[in-house]
């Protein structure tokens, strides 16, 4: 979080137990049964009181309207898991997208530098545009000893 006064960040464990039974609608005691069956880990004070930050508020608003629409605890667990599963997906196909954009242009530099295509050129890969959603092959030439 940045000096001066505003919003607290979103992992910033600052709402007590009081506050976000208010802000997501439930119960206290329904906060602490969610936190025993490990669907949701508040910060702790050094006297041991619950602190729940941004998020975990918004975690308990989506239990809440998930168990609202009538599913189970444990169809709520597997959903949760899914999510996280596939926010982890996304974020590292970002990454794979991002490696494979400076691959392409690391390619494009060595081949605009390298001699005609009899020299080290000829042996660059050739890579063409694929359209979003197809597969790129790489060919490399066998090296004949």
């Amino acid at each position: 979080m940045s000096e001066g006064f505003g919003s607290p960040a979103p992992d910033a464990a600052v709402y007590v137990i009081s506050v976000a039974a208010e802000l997501t609608g439930l119960h206290p005691q329904t906060l602490r049964t969610y936190e025993r069956m490990g669907l949701i880990t508040p910060g702790r004070t050094g006297g041991g009181g619950r602190r729940y930050s941004f998020r975990d508020i918004e975690l308990l608003r989506s239990i809440a309207d998930l168990t609202a629409s009538g599913i189970g605890i444990e169809g709520v667990r597997r959903i949760l898991a899914l999510e996280q599963h596939v926010d982890a997906l996304r974020r590292r196909n970002e990454e794979l997208l991002h490696e494979l954009a400076a691959t392409r242009e690391a390619l494009a530099q060595a081949r605009a530098a390298a001699p005609g295509p009899r020299g080290p050129a000829s042996r660059l890969p050739a890579v063409r545009e694929a359209p979003p959603g197809q597969a790129i092959v790489v060919w490399r030439r066998q090296q004949h000893g």
